[in-house]
């Protein structure tokens, strides 16, 4: 993650990995959900955290999700329905749950599609937020399968050179396994920028970068600026020149085997809430475990091993900065903007829960 999303550090509270999951727990299950969801949907977030995806963790997520609890919009207690099932697809009616809570479940039955068939695919739809993408593709890494998952994401991305945000930040998580290097872990948004992050600049003061984001007319924004009132987010690439018809069609490419794929809609014509998308490829299927995981390690280590450009210290490929990121973290602690930690309080004042956090 760019310095310009961090939490600088002579303000940083860091807090242990457990303190902020009981915290999470506890403020779900005081919101109906039941234990075994609490803990399933704070997994993905302090997986987050401690991965240095700050953009879909504590901070900025569960501000929505307690909302959301609150106004009715997220069912706490939702009854997951099988809409169809073939031999290696099956598609889920959510029922309006959380999809931080549910999407392991999905995940684990598109891996169980794909030990029998080779390769498994689970759609679902009727949900709400699932958080970051990464976190569901790394689920396949321990049945040696390559996982990638897919969601359609709030409605904020303009396509190129439209001024409408027909399209979701629509993100795409893909994991594939090695075996000595750290593993491929890629998780982006199809949009310039991931959009939480926008709201990360916003909490410390930062700027965006230009080509990141439109101004409400759909010009995109060329120059180093804060963050405006309104606007639209542009398509990976940011403007034409420079490729965002790319991002564009791999957005489309999610609306479509999200939403329209479950036979919900596309874009503004979504119906039914959030739609996910999950699917895993068995390694043995296609060829050796053990060659294709030595493979990846060869593969992986000359990307490490790859000459800098010009002004730059090192390459790097998807997965080793989350890696690095979460061995500090389990070390030393995830570091927080103290007015995240000053809303946690408040919120568990609120709910009458005792709070494990910083006063």
């Amino acid at each position: 993650m760019l310095e310009r999303f961090q939490v600088p550090e002579d303000i940083a509270v860091r807090v242990p990995q457990e303190d902020m999951r009981r915290a999470v727990e506890s403020i779900f299950t005081t919101l109906g959900m039941p234990r075994p969801d609490a803990e399933a949907a704070a997994d993905v977030l302090i997986y987050a955290d401690i991965r240095g995806i700050d953009s879909h963790g504590v901070s900025n997520m569960m501000r929505p999700y307690v909302a959301g609890l609150k106004g009715g919009q997220i069912n706490p207690t939702p009854t997951m329905k099988r809409a169809r099932d073939a031999a290696a697809a099956v598609s889920i009616d959510c029922d309006q749950g959380l999809g931080l809570a549910q999407g392991k479940a999905m995940m684990e039955l598109a891996c169980e599609r794909a030990k029998a068939s080779g390769v498994g695919v689970v759609t679902a739809f009727n949900g709400r937020h699932y958080g970051p993408s990464a976190y569901f593709a790394h689920l396949a890494l321990e049945h040696d399968m390559v996982g990638i998952s897919m969601t359609a994401g709030g409605l904020q991305v303009a396509p190129t050179q439209g001024a409408e945000p027909l399209l979701g930040l629509n993100p795409i998580g893909i994991a594939a396994p090695s075996k000595s290097e750290p593993p491929f872990i890629f998780d982006a948004s199809m949009s310039s920028v991931a959009g939480n992050k926008i709201q990360l600049l916003r909490r410390v003061g930062g700027e965006v970068l230009p080509g990141w984001i439109a101004g409400a007319d759909g010009a995109p924004i060329m120059e180093e600026s804060s963050v405006p009132d309104r606007f639209l987010m542009l398509p990976l690439g940011g403007t034409r020149e420079i490729g965002s018809h790319k991002g564009f069609g791999l957005s489309m490419l999610v609306e479509i085997l999200c939403s329209v794929l479950t036979g919900t809609g596309g874009g503004p014509h979504r119906r039914q809430g959030t739609a996910h998308y999950f699917m895993a490829y068995d390694v043995a299927t296609f060829t050796d475990v053990d060659t294709f995981k030595t493979d990846m390690d060869e593969y992986l280590r000359s990307i490490l091993d790859c000459k800098p450009a010009p002004g730059e210290s090192r390459v790097v490929y998807p997965g080793i900065p989350e890696h690095e990121a979460e061995q500090d973290r389990r070390a030393n602690g995830i570091p927080y903007h103290p007015e995240v930690i000053e809303w946690f309080n408040g919120v568990m004042e609120e709910l009458q829960i005792a709070s494990p956090l910083p006063a």
